[in-house]
């Protein structure tokens, strides 16, 4: 066996088809086969096996591919260690991050990091569901993504650390009868008109929740996820949203209260494939996004108060 098809069974683990091993690693489906087929010649026992249309591993099959992760993490290592490359302080980092977080941590990564033997950043925005955002490691070094407090944790075939646990709030536009409460329950928000994420996006969750806890379905009129739009969309009275606290930008028009009787609250983290931070300037990004966040949260002077607008908290 070699790097290349521990490699290949360690993307179809997560892919499920030879087809789409191929399309990630820009070869044909051919060629992938064949390095399955030379892999398998190695290994006394099966290492995959078909369930109905979807090729997935079998227990020898994931045992290696678990193995390849580390030998993958190892290479890589080993490679660095000899070479430069390892020790570039300005090598290029490419990080990703959705719309929110990219509004928040971009700024002040530019900013820290501008000047000669500093990381070159090459930064991107990626607004996919919460499944995806594992998938992004393969083309980034780091993504910076998002989960509600009790989603599933992230797969083990990347590092994850947290960044932030950030409320979520109700956002009104000022003016609204409910903005003189200091919280609002499920009950208070229920027989409002709501403007939500699409389907599939970490926050539906959480509107779920406040309809579950209501008893009601909630009336959902529009579907927006950049929280930019969603705060115009508040602000012209479109409805009721949910709202970061931290990482959205104020409006003057909009008020934020914090909501009580349900799981309101996101993890924001780093993702990555182990071997990326075996660079120095991938550790370097990484260490600059962590002072970010705790420079974001250190902003934080407690839930919003009844007149400060979505400024509080923030």
């Amino acid at each position: 066996m070699d790097e290349r098809q521990l490699r290949i069974l360690r993307e179809l683990g997560e892919l499920g088809s030879v087809t789409a091993v191929a399309e990630a690693l820009h070869v044909t489906p051919s060629a992938i086969s064949q390095q399955l087929r030379l892999l398998q010649r190695s290994i006394p026992v099966p290492l995959t096996e078909r369930a109905g249309r979807r090729v997935v591993l079998t227990d020898a099959g994931q045992a290696l591919a678990g193995a390849a992760i580390e030998v993958e993490t190892a290479l890589a290592r080993a490679r660095h260690a000899v070479t430069d490359f390892t020790e570039q302080p300005d090598g290029e980092v490419s990080v990703a991050a959705f719309h929110s977080a990219a509004s928040a941590f971009f700024p002040p990564l530019l900013r820290s990091l501008a000047g000669p033997g500093r990381p070159r950043l090459a930064l991107a925005d990626e607004d996919v569901t919460q499944d995806r955002f594992p998938v992004l490691t393969r083309d980034y070094d780091l993504v910076v993504a998002h989960r509600l407090d009790h989603a599933p944790p992230w797969p083990r075939t990347v590092i994850a650390g947290t960044l932030l646990r950030e409320p979520l709030d109700v956002a009104l536009p000022v003016g609204h009868p409910l903005a003189s409460n200091r919280q609002l329950s499920p009950r208070d928000v229920a027989d409002q008109p709501w403007i939500t994420v699409h389907d599939g996006f970490p926050l539906m969750a959480t509107i779920e929740a406040i309809a579950s806890v209501a008893n009601r379905r909630l009336d959902i009129v529009h579907r927006i996820n950049e929280f930019a739009v969603v705060a115009e969309a508040v602000a012209a009275g479109g409805g009721l949203a949910l709202m970061p606290r931290w990482t959205a930008r104020p409006h003057p028009d909009v008020v934020l209260r914090p909501l009580s009787g349900v799981q309101a609250r996101r993890h924001i983290d780093v993702l990555h494939r182990p071997e990326r931070a075996a660079r120095r300037a991938v550790r370097t990004v990484l260490a600059e996004l962590h002072r970010a966040a705790a420079a974001i949260q250190g902003r934080d002077t407690g839930a919003p108060q009844p007149d400060a607008g979505t400024s509080a908290g923030l």
